[in-house]
């Protein structure tokens, strides 16, 4: 069901596999508009993954919170010594101002002495490219001896993905058949034309189309109309 993410949802789904496939994959980094589906594709490839697999042969999805980080070492000792196949989940994940828990994330992807566990491989979501915001960088590279240097510190960290994946803002069509697909899955009968019209006056007050909206809008018409999202 999720749609206007095909090319990133197919990209995805191939390393995924090949690493549960027990072959080395790169981390990745899902990046970019709001909304748009970057959680619920990391989550559904899994499942997906896992579909048709034994117990023993299905890959484990571990969430670590942003503020976590630094236990990040640690964990990977533990799983370096598990029989299991691991993606390391951080959703949302940010820097700001001083916050130098990014050196530990940057070990762990660097791999450190003993290198990246042959058994985990990290996915991580964020709205920033570099996962810093554009002032911090440009603060960075206005009160350093070096901007040069002082940048290449900050925005190195996100070079150590060797997967990016982009998502970008959808445009009204294909907005328009994320909630077609809504509502056919959910049997929410309204007339298309209708349908249509409401869900465009609602990503407006939103003021943004996004596969969110859309789901939001979902929501609202199922109540209205007193049907159950089930």
């Amino acid at each position: 069901m999720l749609k206007g993410v095909d090319r990133m949802r197919g990209i995805l789904d191939d390393k995924t596999e090949r690493f549960a496939n027990g072959l080395p994959a790169n981390n990745a980094l899902l990046w970019g508009a709001r909304g748009m589906g970057k959680s619920s594709l990391v989550k559904a490839t899994h499942a997906s993954i896992n579909l048709d697999r034994k117990p023993k042969d299905r890959l484990k999805l571990i969430e670590i919170h942003r503020e976590d980080i630094e236990s990040l070492p640690a964990l990977m000792e533990v799983l370096r010594a598990a029989e299991f196949r691991f993606i390391v989940f951080c959703d949302d994940l940010s820097f700001d101002g001083n916050d130098a828990s990014y050196k530990s994330l940057k070990a762990v992807l660097e791999g450190g002495i003993e290198g990246r566990p042959a058994n985990v491989v990290l996915y991580a979501t964020s709205n920033r490219r570099h996962l810093m915001p554009r002032d911090m960088i440009d603060n960075e590279r206005s009160t350093a001896i070096n901007p040069a240097e002082a940048v290449e510190e900050k925005v190195s960290l996100s070079d150590r993905f060797g997967l990016w994946l982009g998502f970008h803002n959808v445009d009204q069509e294909t907005y328009q058949a994320i909630v077609r697909g809504y509502a056919k899955h959910f049997s929410l009968d309204m007339p298309e034309d209708q349908l249509k019209a409401e869900a465009n006056e609602w990503s407006i007050t939103r003021g943004s189309r996004s596969g969110r909206v859309a789901w939001q809008f979902i929501q609202d018409l199922a109540g209205r109309l007193g049907k159950p999202l089930s």
